[in-house]
């Protein structure tokens, strides 16, 4: 049956609005409250131990939101077919909703564990869907990063129902994530790049996707598989340094430092330079852990620098274009992206510094939090509201 256009509510209409909203929300609510458990104890009525919970709700929580909302956004370019949209969207939302209930919950483990793993499994099978439907094979690879980032989330549920022994659950969900950013990213960026160079005139342009991104992608994939089984040890190391290094050039043939002026292009060179620090920072843990003592360090690398500023910077500009503003960050965007930028690099420098770890983590987490207040409060607005009709066009 095919679907029809969408005349209702505006906050129901494209799938940026509402997941990117629920996103900024999480963001802003979940770390405050991790902050009260770590420094002052306490219990989640759901009995879950609460790093458990605040590992699995900035990874399976707020990143399922903004992926959930970048796809339902972003399958319709890709396809040409009418965007999910009313019902169909709210439903989703709630099912995403669901789980962040459960996970607090006093509900048994087995129900608990079912009822949040729903939500990735239903959206791996609606993004294929949408790509089998409209013959976009070319980004059938991102439906199967969605499909293991589903799994990961199940097998967190397992481990933690003692039906595996193992530990695999987590460090196989970053390294998903960062897959899909460096294959998302490597697009974007680029491409965003392009544009703007085109439009400002300058004769500078990002290297084309050839054989020497498909041999970084290879290899960051090798590297994040061997992490994800084993994280320590030399040969893991090695190969999370050499990709480490190879995203570093990856990165500086995009020519990232010529459009600094772009707070909406920078951005999403400065986050993406987070993936090549946290490969690195993670391949001195495993092979030399008198450098790199704490493995955190790196993994904050990837989930507090490239995953936070990436899916902020996607999210701004997603929102200002689909909502008919101008792509322009202003001086809001720009103090976001600092204060962001910031709380990321105070958590990774707190797992470099013992002395200072305890007052990094807590500097840091209030300015994570302070920054997603901005987003939820400049940004959030404009998703519940109708796209702006400029006159005269």
């Amino acid at each position: 049956m095919a679907r029809q256009q969408y005349h209702g509510p505006a906050f129901l209409s494209h799938g940026f609005r509402l997941f990117f909203l629920m996103a900024g929300l999480t963001g802003f609510l979940l770390v405050p409250g991790w902050l009260y458990l770590f420094f002052h104890g306490g219990t989640l009525p759901s009995g879950m131990v609460s790093l458990d919970w605040h590992i699995h709700e900035m990874i399976f929580g707020y990143l399922a939101a903004v992926i959930a909302g970048f796809l339902l956004t972003a399958i319709p370019n890709w396809t040409g077919r009418l965007p999910i949209s009313g019902a169909p969207l709210a439903c989703l939302v709630l099912l995403w909703f669901f789980g962040r209930v459960l996970m607090l919950a006093p509900v048994p483990d087995l129900v608990r564990a079912g009822g949040d793993s729903l939500f990735l499994i239903i959206m791996t099978f609606v993004a294929a869907r949408e790509v089998k439907a409209g013959k976009n094979w070319r980004n059938a690879p991102v439906c199967l990063l969605v499909g293991l980032f589903a799994l990961g989330n199940i097998t967190f549920h397992v481990e933690r129902l003692g039906m595996l022994d193992s530990d695999v659950a987590v460090r196989a969900a970053l390294s998903v994530i960062s897959v899909l950013i460096a294959l998302i990213g490597g697009r974007i960026v680029p491409s965003f790049t392009t544009n703007w160079l085109i439009k400002s005139g300058a004769a500078a342009r990002p290297v084309p996707f050839n054989s020497f991104d498909k041999a970084v992608l290879a290899l960051t994939v090798l590297a994040l598989a061997f992490w994800s089984m084993a994280p320590e040890g030399t040969p893991t190391g090695v190969m999370l340094i050499l990709a480490g290094a190879l995203q570093f050039v990856r990165l500086a043939r995009w020519q990232g430092w010529v459009p600094w002026r772009n707070a909406l292009v920078l951005v999403l060179h400065v986050a993406y330079l987070w993936l090549p620090v946290g490969l690195v920072l993670l391949g001195f843990a495993a092979a030399l852990p008198e450098v790199v003592p704490m493995p955190s360090a790196g993994i904050h690398a990837l989930t507090a620098g490239l995953m936070g500023m990436m899916t902020v910077a996607v999210m701004s500009r997603a929102t200002l274009g689909h909502t008919g503003r101008e792509l322009a960050a202003g001086a809001v965007g720009c103090w976001l992206y600092v204060i962001l930028f910031t709380a990321a690099l105070l958590r990774v420098v707190a797992s470099l510094i013992p002395e200072f770890y305890a007052s990094g983590v807590m500097m840091s987490g209030v300015l994570w939090s302070l920054a997603f207040l901005i987003f939820v409060v400049h940004y959030g607005a404009m998703t519940l509201t109708p796209r702006l009709v400029i006159k005269g066009t």
